[in-house]
């Protein structure tokens, strides 16, 4: 009997992945060899201390954890869209933290990556570069081969698709500034599970031993068979978008949708009481009040109160000048859409 929910969003990291049930027929993966997944403590999970502090501070809404869950039960990716500073890429973080999911890895979408970008990255130049040093060093004599695998690295698409035995977690961060056709591209890898590696593909023997590539955010290498590579557990896979436009159906149907809002004046005195470790004092609740009425007038991200809140706490200075500096720190992010008052 399956445990529901395996993401509570509200406990100390667990190993409750394990009690996810069997996939859908649909969405089994038997890639191999099975790899294990690279292990670190709950709180260095994340790749900074700024990630770490997210991760732990996290405060998920109970519409957020249904939707994490059905991701996770479906393996399918989690799009989640939203405002700019409402949490997006934060719950990749709290999510591998709580369930022991390793380091996240993060793929930062700009208008010029590319599906290749994600899946890895081969430099035929440096290989090139290599051959004509081992040459010049012993001359007359042949150069030793210079492997592709030497030249070629996993991206955090590529990587997280790899057969480990529990999944990863990939963030992939505004998915929306990408090309057009990236989604598309998406598609077929995130459904199939699997990719090639054409560069190796054209180098394998049928008698050729694995090679043995490098993966993203660390130096270790994996043995790919024959330049393919196959998923067993399917990633917790999350794709943020600041709803700058719209996707295609194709795509859509494949994710399961999470769409966040501004956070309330309960949800965020909860998050102030998360970030400072107690109950946000008088002026605390002065500034939540006057960022939720700003809300209205455009985008604000609620990093934009934690930064007042803290330097109220931590400066000397007299209200009126609390009251001009928060003013400047909270501007909105996007085109009022009325008077700008505080």
């Amino acid at each position: 009997m399956s445990l529901w929910p395996v993401y509570t969003g509200t406990k100390e990291p667990h190993d409750g992945i394990t009690e996810l049930p069997a996939p859908p027929p649909w969405r089994a993966f038997d890639g191999g060899p099975v790899l294990d997944t690279p292990a670190e403590d709950a709180d260095t999970a994340a790749s900074s201390p700024d990630r770490v502090h997210r991760a732990a501070t996290y405060r998920a809404t109970e519409q957020t954890v249904q939707l994490v869950n059905a991701a996770l039960y479906l393996r399918r990716p989690l799009l989640v869209t939203g405002p700019p500073g409402t949490g997006k890429s934060s719950l990749a973080y709290a999510v591998a933290r709580e369930l022991k999911l390793g380091p996240v890895l993060r793929w930062n979408v700009t208008s010029r990556s590319t599906l290749h970008d994600g899946l890895y990255h081969y430099d035929p130049l440096s290989r090139l570069y290599a051959a004509r040093q081992a040459a010049a060093a012993a001359p007359g004599t042949p150069a030793p081969e210079s492997g592709i695998e030497d030249h070629l690295r996993l991206g955090p698409l590529g990587t997280a698709l790899l057969p480990y035995a529990r999944p990863r977690a990939l963030l992939v961060d505004e998915i929306d500034k990408g090309d057009l056709d990236l989604p598309n591209d998406l598609l077929n890898v995130l459904e199939e599970g699997q990719y090639e590696i054409p560069e190796l593909v054209r180098s394998a023997g049928a008698d050729k031993a694995p090679a043995e590539v490098m993966v993203d955010g660390t130096h270790e290498r994996v043995p790919v068979g024959h330049g393919r590579v196959r998923c067993r557990a399917f990633p917790f896979v999350v794709l943020t978008s600041n709803g700058e436009r719209e996707f295609p159906p194709a795509f859509l149907r494949r994710c399961v949708t999470l769409r966040l809002r501004q956070p309330d004046d309960s949800r965020l005195a909860d998050i102030v009481r998360a970030h400072f470790d107690g109950e946000p004092d008088a002026y605390a609740q002065t500034l939540i009040s006057r960022f939720l009425a700003r809300v209205g007038g455009g985008d604000l991200a609620t990093d934009q109160l934690l930064n007042a809140i803290y330097l109220a706490r931590s400066s000397d200075l007299s209200t009126d000048s609390l009251d001009a500096l928060a003013k400047q720190l909270m501007p909105h992010l996007g085109e009022a859409k009325r008077p700008d008052a505080f």
